[in-house]
């Protein structure tokens, strides 16, 4: 039987930090699954950012069938949030390519393992859909009781020291660090101001 073929990938947030721990405990777990390391993608990038090369790169490799099974030290290197990580697992699985998270014992190459995600993914869905329901509620009986949502609107006070201080010339950011405000509202406050200045 064909060693099935393995692919890595690797992340770190930061410069200062190193993927090396993460490859050498993957290549160990392949290597005692009987798996055959084809390939590893590693790279430096927040977990925020969208554009990540190395990972779009997996993910070509993935179409092209080049590998079986994507190993990765834990969900947080793959997915920015758990949509994004079910977007990816769907992707594979309909290339039927398996993954392998090693911090959570996830092995989709098991039925046991596949079935344990889609269950935490489902789990995961339901409780995204209750504190969305809870927020909803809870901003109807808000609204009911007559009460004010958002920000408290700015003081008469700091609306006339913004455009005081607009009317010397300064900056929106500067007068939002002087007078410790929102920049939002420095800016509203100034393109008011500036547009009444040019007015006949």
């Amino acid at each position: 039987m064909t060693a099935r073929r393995a692919a890595i990938y690797a992340r770190v947030s930061t410069g200062g930090q190193t993927c090396e721990n993460q490859l050498l405990c993957l290549r160990e777990v392949a290597e005692r699954a009987g798996w055959t390391v084809v390939q590893e993608y590693v790279e430096t990038a927040s977990g925020a950012i969208a554009s990540r090369p190395e990972l779009d790169r997996a993910r070509a490799d993935a179409a092209r069938r080049r590998y079986d099974v994507l190993m990765s030290w834990d969900a947080s290197r793959l997915g920015r949030s758990l949509r994004d990580l079910l977007n990816l697992v769907h992707d594979l699985e309909a290339l039927r390519i398996d993954l392998h998270l090693h911090q959570e014992a996830l092995d989709t190459t098991t039925p046991s393992g596949k079935l344990l995600f889609q269950v935490r993914g489902m789990v995961a869905e339901m409780e995204r859909s209750m504190i969305v329901e809870r927020t909803k509620a809870g901003l109807a009986r808000a609204r009911a009781q007559g009460k004010r949502l958002g920000r408290p609107p700015a003081s008469d006070a700091l609306i006339a020291a913004i455009r005081n201080l607009r009317s010397r010339g300064m900056g929106m950011d500067r007068i939002a660090r002087e007078l410790r405000c929102g920049k939002g509202l420095s800016q509203t406050v100034c393109t008011q101001f500036d547009k009444e200045a040019t007015e006949p």
